[in-house]
Formats: structure tokens, C-alpha cells, sequence
């Protein structure tokens, strides 16, 4: 198949256009509704794409409408086509005009509300014209957000050697979980605390079976204790901080919730470490996407933020 004659005077965008439309619609009639076109000129686009490129990139059952392995493989590169294209015109705005422009971040609730939180915050007071959204999620969840490019780039515990071949991971700092209770709490004024002297106490983190409920449970398990039940189970972090805060519950969370918000004078952590709770958080971009201006601005200015904690992890090593 040469390129010059076969393909690049006869697939246009407006094609990809059309099929990426048909596969998210599952159907042509959809597709022409959403595209604002006859469903004819659907159809034609479809099979001009398929004459050109001498395969089928749809296979028509009643139950719709689905990709074949061409189309698939089609769809992949003319998605990243179409989000390099929507980039340039991107930088080209942030460019001509530094203040504007949108980001679209991933993260989890507890790294939204820290290390993302204290970012958005510095860059949003030089650039307060400029929009973030962060969509929150796992981490399996943010990495599928990144291949679909639904988000530039994503905020995780890192990935270590298991990382996927087509992402790029950065370590920022290492962060354990740790104990908070209300500043009325008699434990707050105590000095020298042990885990165990916290086991009779109402709890509150994360659900059961979760990857943070195992460091937990393991924590307790590690300084030879048997885990006790918590109060309240949940994954909302501002419910265990506004639980902490009656100055009745201890509630385990991040310390990025507390290294990197305003110093809250009504919530306090408790001198007792969790051991094994420790993780590194870093960045995942994917390869072989060239991020935007404003990605890249963010990532250097989450690097200047988190640098006392990379400092605070490597003195704690030695």
C-alpha cells in the first residue's frame, strides 16, 4: 500500500472524524445525529475509508454497530491524531496568551486534596484565567483516563518495576498514613504514645479490602497487635477528618492531607507512626504524547512543591 496514492490523498480527517463518531455511537444513524449529517453521507465516508484501505472497520450485526481489528487499530492512532491536534491548538492559545488555558489532572480524593490541591493553588494565583479539572479515580482508573486521553497526566503511588511499557512515571516523595484526632482529644496533650495504647479507641479509614485498609490492618499486625474494628469504614477523607475533629474518633489518612492544606488548629496527628504504611506518590504521564505547556508547568511546580518532602524522606532513610 503506498502511502501517497492509496491513503494520504484519500483518508482525510473528516473520515476519522466519522468512524471515531460511529464506534462511540454504535451506531451510523447516531453518529449522523451527533455529526450533524445524513446518515448517507455516514455510510459513504465508511466505505470510501474501506475501499481506500482495502479492509472492513465495521462489522453491522442487529446489535449494533462494532470495530474490527483494523478499525480498532485504526481508532488507536486516530484518536492520538485528533488529541495531538486538539494539544497544538492548545499551545498555540497558552502561547500567545500564558494566563489561559485548561488542564484536565487525575488523582485519587487524598492526593486531590493535597499535593494537586497546593498545586492548583500556586499556579492558579499566577494564572487565574486558567481552568483545572481533576477527575478523581484509582489508579487503574487514571491510567485508562491517560490512554483515552481523557487526562494529561495523573497523580498515583507509584507503579514501581511493574509499570506498563507505554507510561512514564516520576517519583515525587514518600508518604506515609498517619494518626489524627481533634484537638480537644486527651490523646492530643499525651507524649509518649504506643499503637496499642490507641486500640480501645473509635476509628475511622478506609473500606474493608482495600489497598489502604491492608496497610492498616497490617500496620497493627507489624507491631504485633491484632487490628481492632473501626467505627466507620469509608473512603471519603473529609468525613474522617470532620469525625476526627468532634475530638471522638481517631481517623488514619494521608499526611500529605496535613503537610500540605492550611495548619488547621482543630486537627492534630498523634505522635505513633503506622509502619509499612509508607508509599511513594509520583506522576504518570503516557509516552509518546507530547504534554502541553501547561502540563508541563504543572509538573515542575508539583516538583518545587513537594521538595521538602523528598528532603524530609531522605533524611529519615539515614
Amino acid at each position: 500500500m503506498h502511502w501517497d496514492h492509496r491513503v494520504g490523498r484519500r483518508l482525510k480527517l473528516r473520515d476519522l472524524n466519522i468512524l471515531l463518531a460511529v464506534a462511540e455511537a454504535g451506531s451510523m444513524a447516531k453518529a449522523a445525529t451527533r455529526l450533524a449529517i445524513s446518515q448517507p453521507a455516514v455510510s459513504r465516508a465508511i466505505a470510501d475509508m474501506e475501499h481506500t484501505l482495502g479492509v472492513r472497520l465495521l462489522d453491522r450485526s442487529p446489535q449494533g454497530i462494532e470495530p474490527t481489528q483494523y478499525g480498532q487499530a485504526l481508532l488507536k492512532r486516530g484518536l492520538a491524531v485528533f488529541d495531538e491536534l486538539k494539544q497544538g491548538i492548545q499551545d498555540i492559545e497558552f502561547l500567545s496568551d500564558p494566563g489561559a488555558g485548561e488542564l484536565r489532572i487525575g488523582a485519587s480524593a487524598a492526593l486531590s486534596e493535597g499535593i494537586v490541591a497546593a498545586v492548583v493553588d500556586q499556579l492558579s494565583r499566577r494564572y487565574p484565567r486558567v481552568v483545572f479539572q481533576i477527575v478523581l479515580g484509582g489508579t487503574l482508573a487514571l491510567i485508562g483516563g491517560l490512554r483515552a486521553r481523557h487526562i494529561e497526566l495523573g497523580f498515583v503511588r507509584t507503579l514501581g518495576k511493574d509499570s506498563d511499557e507505554d507510561l512514564n512515571q516520576e517519583v515525587l516523595y514518600e508518604e506515609p498514613l498517619v494518626v489524627v484526632a481533634g484537638k480537644e482529644n486527651p490523646l492530643v496533650r499525651r507524649r509518649n504514645l504506643r499503637l496499642s495504647d490507641l486500640l480501645n479507641e473509635p476509628w475511622t479509614w478506609p473500606l474493608p479490602g482495600t489497598f489502604f485498609d491492608s496497610l492498616v490492618v497490617d500496620a497493627f499486625r507489624q507491631s504485633g497487635l491484632k487490628p481492632p474494628r473501626a467505627t466507620l469504614y469509608t473512603d471519603g477523607i473529609n468525613v474522617r477528618v470532620k469525625l476526627a475533629k468532634t475530638g471522638r474518633f481517631l481517623a488514619v489518612v494521608p499526611a500529605g492531607i496535613l503537610r500540605f492544606s492550611d495548619n488547621d488548629a482543630s486537627i492534630r496527628m498523634l505522635p505513633v507512626e503506622l509502619p509499612t504504611t509508607h508509599r511513594e506518590i509520583g506522576i504518570i504521564t503516557l509516552k509518546n504524547r507530547t504534554l502541553s505547556p501547561l502540563a508541563r508547568l504543572f509538573i515542575e511546580c508539583a516538583r518545587e512543591v513537594s521538595k521538602p518532602l523528598a528532603k524530609s524522606a531522605r533524611k529519615t532513610e539515614k
